[in-house]
């Protein structure tokens, strides 16, 4: 606790990121500094322009300053959300890997991690990106040692999969400068229970530390969140967690006022809308990814569920695009 002056984070928040997730990085920070009684860490939030940048959930987030004019910090973290890979500009390619250069550790968190990789700044490490995004960050990437853990961090280069995985990636952080008691203590005072590893993987673990759902069920979520792009029937599902067809429904009906399949459906579901919001896939490969036999079923399914077409869907991302301010 003898450091000469607190070390400076800086956080890039870029359009549609998660408030959680901010949250999750910055109060841990504080708290530190509170039971330290004295300031460990300091921090800056910038935006590429300087302005104020709007969250996944509509709030107004003020900026600090623009990226450009943000002193080389010991750490950047990139913050982003939904939308992400438009956000890859090669402006702020450029800038990322100035930072880079300069000696600054590099973080991603949630799909921030994307925003790095994009700048070849995760070249040749292990990284991790939010679960729904695993599989097609590793094909898109092959330079990197893409990893299901729930945080990675290197000596250089941080990526970390969404808001609970940053505030476990945090108290990491905060144990490694300031040793384990400190941590310790942010998390007590933060009421939070580190029962999960930075190895574990997000999906399906997540699940189980909520507490509501049992370990059976929990287990079959993970298997079909597994297994998006090849639904497994029924009775293998069961089989593979040891139930019998019966039993599992009963198991979704008391937990989740719901049946096993039409479940499976809302996740693969979920994952094309995903798809069709964050990629440019056609429909026949996005009905691919996401477990449909074609297009056309995707189709009748999506109407059903969402109760709009696919392309109505990618229709309110062109107009959610074209209405950002420059």
């Amino acid at each position: 606790m003898n450091r000469a002056k607190p070390l400076h984070f800086g956080f890039l928040l870029l359009p549609q990121f998660s408030n959680l997730c901010l949250a999750n990085a910055v109060e841990p920070l504080r708290a530190a500094n509170h039971f330290a009684a004295t300031q460990l860490y300091d921090w800056s939030l910038v935006s590429e322009d300087g302005e104020a940048v709007t969250t996944s959930s509509g709030l107004t987030i003020a900026a600090d300053a623009a990226l450009r004019n943000l002193e080389a910090p010991d750490m950047l973290f990139v913050v982003a959300g939904y939308d992400y890979r438009r956000l890859t500009t090669p402006k702020l390619k450029s800038e990322l890997r100035r930072f880079a250069r300069g000696g600054t550790i590099l973080a991603g968190l949630d799909t921030g991690s994307y925003l790095l990789a994009s700048a070849g700044l995760l070249n040749g490490h292990r990284a991790t990106i939010h679960w729904q995004e695993l599989e097609s960050f590793a094909e898109e990437f092959l330079d990197i040692e893409v990893v299901p853990d729930r945080y990675v961090l290197e000596k250089s280069r941080i990526t970390a999969g969404g808001a609970t995985t940053t505030l476990d990636l945090m108290l990491q952080i905060i144990g490694k400068d300031y040793g384990e008691a400190q941590a310790l203590d942010v998390a007590g005072i933060l009421i939070y229970d580190q029962h999960l590893t930075a190895q574990d993987p997000q999906s399906g673990l997540a699940l189980r530390g909520t507490g509501r759902l049992t370990p059976k069920l929990v287990e079959t979520i993970a298997i079909m969140q597994d297994t998006v792009e090849t639904p497994q029937p029924l009775g293998r599902l069961a089989r593979e967690v040891g139930l019998s067809q019966r039993e599992l429904q009963r198991l979704f009906r008391r937990q989740l006022q719901t049946t096993p399949l039409r479940y499976y459906l809302h996740l693969r579901l979920s994952l094309a809308r995903g798809l069709l919001l964050e990629t440019r896939m056609n429909l026949s490969e996005i009905a691919t990814r996401s477990g449909f036999s074609s297009a056309a079923t995707l189709s009748h399914a999506y109407v059903r569920h969402f109760g709009q077409a696919p392309s109505a869907t990618r229709r309110l991302k062109s107009r959610s695009t074209s209405q950002e301010p420059d």
